[in-house]
């Protein structure tokens, strides 16, 4: 996580914190407020952890590359003497 990402990411629990500020002057102590307060303290709790100690990198892996099949028929010969093991019928000898 970049910096600009920490950033970001302590912009928007300050938001939130603003939030949940607004619904106490609201709705008071209700648990549903004191729930939301207390998961806003684990998001700072973990944020803090996470810019202190950050996780390793996913090292992102290449897309496979698409291997194009084309749909026309396909050179026969190449087939000749290839066993047809694992088709249900017996090996017997290629044809054109």
């Amino acid at each position: 996580m970049t910096r600009s990402d920490i950033a970001e990411l302590r912009y928007a629990v300050n938001q939130l914190r603003q939030s949940i500020g607004a619904l106490r002057s609201h709705y008071g102590d209700a648990s549903t407020v004191r729930r939301l307060e207390n998961d806003l303290e684990r998001l700072v709790i973990d944020a803090d952890e996470f810019e202190q100690s950050p996780p390793p990198e996913v090292i992102r892996r290449r897309p496979q590359e698409t291997i194009y099949v084309p749909d026309s028929k396909s050179d026969e010969a190449a087939w000749m003497g290839a066993q047809d093991e694992g088709l249900g019928f017996h090996s017997r000898p290629r044809t054109k």
